[in-house]
């Protein structure tokens, strides 16, 4: 029940955390532009065959071309993308929050000082 009392910082008010994310949601947009741009094609390419290979499995080789193995492998080319734009889209969010700490601890802020009455 800690987390009902109330804050006992001296130091003054605390930053909030929430304020913090604007560096991560740029950073997975720029992994999501690099997914695009570099990985888009080999994801559907590895899924495609990944959805082939499962295909074969199931149904027996050689694979015929029909509506239950081509539902397979196009399950398996958006498989792919998705793991793979996923894995680019936290990639660069973890980047992002990475850069946006290490820019915040490079500010200083000015001393408070104390009153003498």
């Amino acid at each position: 029940m800690q987390y009902l009392l109330p804050s006992t910082n001296l130091d003054g008010p605390k930053e909030n955390t929430m304020n913090r994310k604007t560096p991560s949601i740029i950073g997975a947009a720029v992994g999501l532009a690099l997914f695009l741009a570099i990985a888009l094609l080999p994801a559907l390419l590895y899924g495609g065959y990944a959805g082939v290979m499962l295909a074969g499995g199931i149904f027996g080789t050689p694979v015929q071309p029909t509506f239950a193995v081509r539902a397979l492998i196009i399950f398996g080319m958006v498989m792919g993308v998705t793991g793979v734009g996923s894995l680019f889209a936290v990639g660069g969010a973890v980047a992002g929050a990475a850069v946006g700490v290490l820019a915040s601890g490079t500010e200083k802020k000015p001393a408070v000082q104390a009153s003498k009455a």
